[in-house]
């Protein structure tokens, strides 16, 4: 295969769309190392953050409420001209939109039900699964072989499983939503001026979102909750995926792929502060073979 895997997006991981590597000056690329580390860092211990708002509005809720907040915000810096785009444009973020809020859906009642380091090492099986697959059936399958076994590593504790079949099974959507979000980030960004394109996202996003958390936060909302929602909103989604769509302009594929695959990493990290969800010596090495895995594939596509 000649072409070059890969570009990645929140939450996360390896990229998926075919794209050859650009070559940014010394100053861009050290521009999109730090966004991409900022990104993760907040998409992670936002994450972890949200465990109290989680339990209080519930997954569906407490997303929606974040998207909501996140895109009004946004469209009020941004200002997107709504009656001014193309179809094609209206179709990329309907599709874009979409697939992020089912994606944060299924992460959010993930680690409401399993721990997250766990959630987001099986979430970045998705990406990692398809980036592989588009080599065939060949030794490349052998980095998703190896993330598999650290996730299994992380699953268990020494003692007994720690994931709840319906957690592991929000993650696995959560996964294959990613898969598709890295699809469309790039092609979203490329089609838009500066942050239009994520703002219309982001507002697509709380629309389809409505349905299913509506009923879920109202009864629950307090001033102090708003407060705390619109906080949130701006560690995730809001800052990580201005920070991502901007990388992605920055540095090239390769590397961006690499650096998000730290982000298990960094998961299990913020699991560790800020929700006191200790890991074992098996649990820290299983996330390094997912971090390991994503890195070798990505590598591996780089030079294909």
């Amino acid at each position: 295969m000649d072409q070059k895997l890969i570009e990645s997006g929140t939450d996360g991981g390896a990229m998926l769309m075919p794209h050859p590597d650009v070559a940014p000056s010394t100053g861009g690329i050290a521009a999109g190392v730090l966004m991409c580390v900022m990104s993760m860092s907040s998409i992670q211990f936002g994450s972890a953050l949200s465990a109290s708002a989680i339990a209080t509005f519930g997954p569906t809720g407490a997303t929606w409420l974040r998207l909501a907040f996140a895109s009004v915000i946004l469209a009020a810096i941004v200002r997107p001209k709504v009656t001014r785009y193309s179809r094609g444009q209206w179709i990329g973020v309907l599709a874009l939109g979409t697939v992020s809020a089912l994606m944060t859906i299924s992460f959010f009642s993930a680690i409401a039900r399993i721990p997250l380091g766990l959630a987001v090492a099986i979430e970045f099986l998705g990406p990692l699964l398809v980036a592989t697959l588009g080599f065939g059936l060949s030794r490349q399958l052998l980095w998703p072989l190896f993330a598999g076994v650290g996730v299994l590593l992380l699953a268990y504790d020494g003692e007994q499983w720690v994931g709840s079949l319906p957690g592991i099974l929000f993650a696995c959507g959560a996964g294959a939503g990613w898969a598709c979000y890295i699809l469309l980030t790039k092609k979203v960004g490329n089609a838009f001026k500066g942050l239009e394109g994520l703002s219309m996202s982001l507002l697509v996003a709380a629309v389809v979102a409505t349905p299913f958390g509506f009923a879920s936060a109202v009864p629950h909302l307090t001033v102090s909750g708003l407060l705390e929602m619109a906080g949130l909103a701006v560690l995730v989604p809001l800052l990580p995926y201005a920070l991502e769509m901007t990388a992605l302009r920055r540095m090239p594929t390769s590397s961006f792929g690499i650096l998000m695959s730290l982000e298990p990493g960094i998961g299990a990290f913020a699991g560790f502060v800020i929700l006191s969800q200790p890991m074992t010596a098996s649990q820290m090495f299983g996330t390094a073979l997912v971090v390991a895995a994503s890195i070798g594939a990505t590598i591996f596509a780089a030079k294909s």
